[in-house]
């Protein structure tokens, strides 16, 4: 069986980003529960040379709708969104994302095979296939990022298990 474009990135995309706005909801849930204000939660990190939960979530969004966008016009860089975000601008971003990748038709995805990606930062220019772009550099900075926020999360104290990050399987045949 041979699996397309558009399962591999497109299908997995929804089915993670559903599952970290679950995880964004379980962290409200847990703050509203405690007496705890969501907003700190928001430039909570890991370690204090990473970034925040707020640069997670702008990510997440980045390596998926944006990446396929990217592939669309062949170039992608670095995210651009620098504008403080509240908790809830951040389930927001989530939430709009989300909605963006169900709307992508499986036609559209299968038709940038082949198609050249251009990833630049700064003076550096990295050639990819749209495919390879997706793959090789997209989709690993995707998991990265939804890792990371669920890890931010649970840091801070949110009852979060495997099952909260895994999100919808697609199961049967």
């Amino acid at each position: 069986m041979a699996i397309s474009l558009y399962d591999a990135t497109v299908a997995n995309y929804i089915q993670t980003v559903t599952a970290l706005t679950g995880v964004l909801e379980r962290g409200l849930s847990h703050c509203t529960d405690n007496g705890l204000d969501p907003e700190a939660l928001v430039e909570a990190r890991l370690a204090t040379d990473m970034f925040p939960l707020r640069f997670q979530v702008v990510s997440i969004v980045h390596h998926s709708i944006e990446a396929i966008e990217g592939a669309q016009t062949g170039a992608f860089g670095p995210p651009t969104d620098q504008r403080p975000h509240d908790y809830a601008g951040l389930q927001g971003l989530l939430t709009g994302a989300l909605a963006q990748l169900k709307g992508l038709e499986r036609e559209v995805v299968e038709a940038l095979q082949g198609r050249q990606t251009v990833f630049q930062i700064r003076d550096t220019k990295i050639p990819f296939t749209a495919e390879n772009f997706l793959l090789s550099f997209s989709l690993p900075n995707f998991y990265f990022h939804c890792t990371t926020a669920y890890d931010i999360l649970r840091n801070q104290g949110v009852p979060l298990g495997k099952r909260d990050f895994m999100g919808p399987m697609r199961v049967g045949g």
